[in-house]
């Protein structure tokens, strides 16, 4: 058989793809899995760097805002549903998991008679799968969505990556020393003292500029207070001076570590960030992105509940609450059980099974 996975744009997208791929490979050796992306997105590196095919088709760029360049949108969703279809040669499954890229895919798909199956992250999907949800029986959710078009969603939980699914395994027997061992391990690695509570800041892939800015005025008071601050800046950001107690980094690939290692995590609540948070994280920060459609705010409601997280808008999140209020987090966070939520290393068996389903593979 062969399966054309879409995820494109944002490593929210693509990383659950790839996850996806490993899963399908492994119970499906003899099978072919390639990707759908473009040539501007970070599948442009992420895809063929775990060791799959990237089609590329043109990019849709669709505004967020009134603006003339929406009167271009017909014409170049046209151009990308056409390089799709000829994409769909022979492919006897497609499975989307939202963005940009997904939309041509569903379009062409249905036009194709290829069945596909759509997977959304978020707590509230994006327009490519709202619309993608009405053609097809086959839809997955991470958690659960208010939609008409996934009132008969599977809910499955977001596919992990292989790092943090061997982390959780390896952490089961003893969270506590697996926490210890990772602070010792993620300490040493990046020159930062195991002694002192570690901060693990990380605004996504691409990092972000506006909580980088607060975490830049905040430090020498962080760092006054013995925190230690491990702290993603993203790939293209400048990179500040490091101290004992501070470093920062543009890309952090040792993630899984950081998750355990970490007494308090202040990120974004991009669904892949909070996934991973609630398998290993004790407590997390966040500041949700405040454009999008809101999806981000929800990401993060069932870790809020449970404890594990405070939400804060962007807008609120100034050097000044963060000297002031990091202490109370230490606190709640020590308050936590160690353990963290074990539920999401069956994502990606559930939805190999709903692939199979869509496939026809008995």
């Amino acid at each position: 058989m062969k399966l054309l996975l879409a995820g494109g744009g944002t490593a929210g997208h693509i990383e659950p793809a790839l996850a996806v791929a490993r899963g399908w490979i492994a119970t499906h050796p003899e099978d072919q899995v390639c990707f759908l992306g473009t040539s501007s997105g970070l599948e442009i590196t992420l895809v063929p760097k775990a060791g799959y095919t990237l089609l590329t088709i043109p990019k849709v760029a669709i505004s967020r805002r009134l603006s003339p360049s929406l009167l271009k949108v017909p014409i170049q969703l046209a151009t990308s549903i056409l390089a799709t279809m000829k994409h769909l040669n022979q492919v006897d499954c497609a499975i989307g998991f939202g963005g940009y890229v997904s939309a041509p895919l569903y379009v062409a798909a249905k036009l194709k008679r290829v069945p596909y199956v759509i997977h959304e992250q978020n707590a509230k999907p994006g327009w490519s799968n709202r619309i993608g949800a009405l053609m097809t029986p086959f839809v997955a959710m991470s958690s659960p969505v208010e939609n008409k078009g996934f009132h008969k969603a599977i809910l499955t939980g977001l596919p992990l990556r292989g790092d943090v699914i061997s982390a959780i395994s390896q952490a089961q027997g003893d969270w506590n020393t697996a926490r210890i061992e990772a602070k010792q391990r993620v300490c040493k690695r990046y020159a930062l003292s195991a002694d002192h509570p570690l901060v693990f800041i990380f605004g996504g892939s691409q990092g972000s500029q506006a909580i980088n800015k607060v975490i830049y005025e905040s430090q020498p008071e962080l760092t006054a207070k013995g925190y230690s601050l491990l702290h993603g800046v993203g790939k293209a950001n400048e990179i500040p001076t490091a101290n004992p107690y501070y470093k920062a980094v543009g890309y952090i690939d040792e993630m899984a570590d950081c998750y355990l290692a970490a007494d308090i995590l202040i990120s974004r609540s991009g669904a892949v960030t909070c996934a991973e948070a609630t398998a290993l994280s004790r407590f997390t920060l966040f500041i949700p992105l405040p454009i999008g459609n809101g999806e981000q705010a929800l990401n993060a409601k069932a870790l809020v509940a449970a404890g594990r997280a405070r939400l804060i808008d962007q807008k609120d999140f100034t050097s000044e609450w963060l000297t002031n209020n990091i202490d109370g987090l230490l606190s709640e966070s020590r308050r936590r059980p160690a353990e963290g939520e074990t539920s999401g290393v069956h994502a990606t068996d559930k939805i190999i099974s709903i692939i199979e389903q869509a496939a026809g593979v008995k």
